[in-house]
């Protein structure tokens, strides 16, 4: 029964509205048996809804405004005041109405991700092309995806080339180029190509499943301010009940203590710093920043320090193999061959792209079972063709007790000067080569830096493990205002604890994984990551699926117009509040324009936060306009 009502609340609002309609036209006829009869029907019929919100509040010992409104119809049809009961209850369910559909569209860009969820997936099984729902695919199933199709689940592309629009994952309009061994996530569009992958993350699993539900969550979760206006709410509103009770004992005026009543109802307090939060976290996704929470929100505002992992942060994590340099009689793919093999056991994107530059080349790294171990921070060691070799850094060399000629250590200094890492390379305690690798800055870097100085940043560090030559070259030409290198994992947690300790709010920024201990030590740990790496997703508060720095810009600028627009919609709420008590008080607002007053100041609030949608808007779209021309350049 209940439900059967709230289902026909809009039914019932304009029911209500026709017989006040009908009670106006018998008024001017002069029949006000006629008019009685429609308000006190109108009133009666728009009531219930609201008594049964009031009831089960009760019921759950909280004093609702649904209740505060019960009150005072009751006390209004006891005076015989049929106008304004028919009018509070009409407006009350009316305003209730206009609540819930702008209340739609601050959940807009939630909704926009939703919708852009795939529903079914071509898959090919026992040789013959099926279409079944995307919850039937099953991990390690060929899907075929054509021009103008979605990716139904993440996976790896193992046929033809495609462009496709990763905007819902990354927010990112601009096309991306996938191939052959590419990764392409659930939720992208085929713009024009062909693919076949392998599906590897099914269901719930997949990296956009993944951010509706972050989204969700997110935007359930509270501020501390809304937090607060939630304790506030539960002492204010009975405060109210009390308060009328006291206007009545000392006025003996009932219609003054019930019109008190209404107008000081905290609708647009409670209902002000929610929306705001809610419509800023949807902004964020729509633009491919992942912010987890209303408190995630407010903490980040108040950020005044950046810290700043360099490899695949600061710079374009897409390092290239420069040099290889010899001392001994092998030539450089016979060393390559060797140290790859090694690699093949590393995660460390210095590895990788060793391994990366070997198979450019040609050379074959035979995928058996490589003995050797990962030395964290600093390198490997690993048996290959029975050679013990050493890769890695300074440090890793001499803990191995391998000793570094001064010709070696002077052109390793002299690289290093010019950009690059070096990676020393050891075979059998001697030191066989050097790798030079180098890594260039993100082309967003200067500009997103300058507009987050602009914003409100007042430090900005960079932490990295590799050498302090190239450490010093990236702070330089980006204008940081401190640096440390040679880091191990470790010792970037101490650092952030000291800035922590100095009465910094620190954002640590970092790949998600490799920084993962500093990212959790700091008050805001931000993971950038295209498509999203699990670990980040999980353990950062921020992640930006587009990988870009001016994404981080537009993180924090927006973090501080929400916490901003909330505190608007709750001065507001406030000041509200005081103007209709006064008005009640020196008798010029009455029991309808004060219902009134009170549902337009609720529209307004989240009116105010319905701009944070569009926020940044113009300058985001720049933004992709710009890239969009250096990608045709």
């Amino acid at each position: 029964m209940i439900q059967h009502i709230n289902q026909h609340k809009n039914h019932i609002t304009a029911l209500s509205a026709i017989l006040i309609a009908f009670a106006f036209i018998a008024n001017i006829s002069g029949s006000s048996g006629l008019q009685n009869g429609a308000l006190i029907v109108a009133t009666a019929i728009a009531s219930v809804p609201i008594f049964i919100k009031a009831y089960q509040a009760l019921r759950l010992k909280a004093f609702s405004i649904e209740l505060l409104v019960t009150i005072a119809v009751i006390g209004a049809l006891f005076i015989d005041e049929y106008v304004e009961s028919a009018v509070v209850t009409f407006l009350f369910l009316f305003g209730a109405y206009l609540e819930s559909r702008t209340l739609e569209k601050t959940r807009s860009s939630l909704k926009e991700l939703v919708d852009m969820a795939p529903e079914e997936a071509t898959v090919i099984r026992e040789g013959e092309q099926v279409v079944v729902p995307v919850e039937q695919v099953v991990e390690g199933e060929r899907v075929m995806i054509r021009s103008g199709g979605k990716v139904p689940v993440d996976g790896s592309i193992v046929t033809g080339q495609a462009s496709l629009n990763e905007a819902a994952v990354t927010g990112e309009s601009t096309p991306a180029t996938k191939e052959i061994n590419d990764k392409v996530f659930s939720g992208t569009i085929v713009d024009s190509g062909y693919i076949e992958m392998i599906a590897e993350k099914v269901g719930d699993d997949t990296t956009f499943a993944k951010i509706i539900e972050l989204v969700e969550e997110a935007q359930e979760s509270k501020s501390k301010t809304e937090k607060f206006l939630d304790k506030f709410a539960n002492y204010y509103t009975p405060a109210v009940v009390v308060l009328s009770v006291l206007v009545y004992i000392l006025t003996r005026d009932l219609h003054l203590a019930i019109t008190f009543l209404v107008v000081a109802c905290p609708g647009a307090l409670v209902i002000g710093a929610p929306v705001s939060n809610v419509a800023g976290i949807g902004n964020g996704a729509k633009n491919g920043v992942l912010v987890k929470g209303g408190e995630v929100m407010d903490q980040f505002s108040k950020v005044d320090t950046l810290v700043f992992d360099k490899t695949g942060t600061l710079t374009k994590g897409k390092p290239e193999v420069t040099d290889i340099k010899v001392f001994g009689n092998q030539s450089s793919n016979e060393l390559l061959h060797i140290v790859a093999k090694a690699e093949t056991i590393s995660e460390h994107h210095l590895g990788r792209t060793i391994v990366k530059e070997a198979e450019s080349r040609n050379l074959s790294l035979t995928h058996q079972t490589v003995e050797g171990e990962v030395r964290k921070g600093s390198g490997i060691w690993a048996t290959i063709e029975d050679h013990r070799v050493v890769v890695g850094n300074r440090q890793l060399m001499q803990v191995e007790h391998i000793e570094v000629p001064e010709e070696v250590s002077y052109y390793a200094i002299d690289r290093e000067k010019a950009g690059n890492t070096a990676i020393f390379a050891a075979i059998d305690g001697k030191i066989a080569g050097i790798f030079s690798i180098a890594d260039q800055i993100r082309e967003d870097a200067p500009r997103a830096l300058a507009q987050m100085r602009k914003n409100g940043i007042k430090k900005i560090v960079m932490l990295t493990g590799d050498n302090k030559h190239t450490a010093a070259l990236v702070s330089q030409q980006l204008g940081l205002d401190e640096y440390h290198a040679e880091l191990l994992p470790e010792d970037k947690v101490e650092l952030v604890k000291q800035l922590k300790e100095q009465g910094h709010v620190v954002a640590m920024a970092g790949d998600g994984i490799n920084d993962a201990p500093a990212i959790a030590t700091a008050d805001i740990g931000l993971a950038m990551g295209e498509g999203g790496t699990d670990v980040s997703m999980e353990t950062a508060d921020v992640v930006l699926m587009a990988d870009k720095l001016m994404q981080f810009s537009h993180a924090y600028s927006l973090a501080k117009a929400t916490i901003r627009n909330m505190k608007q919609n709750t001065y507001f709420a406030v000041g509200i509040v005081f103007v209709l008590l006064l008005g009640v008080l020196m008798d010029s607002i009455h029991l309808a324009s004060g219902m009134f007053i009170h549902e337009a100041s609720v529209i307004l609030v989240i009116v105010n936060a319905m701009r944070l949608i569009h926020f940044n808007r113009k300058r985001m779209k720049s933004e992709q306009n710009i890239q969009t021309a250096q990608v045709e350049v």
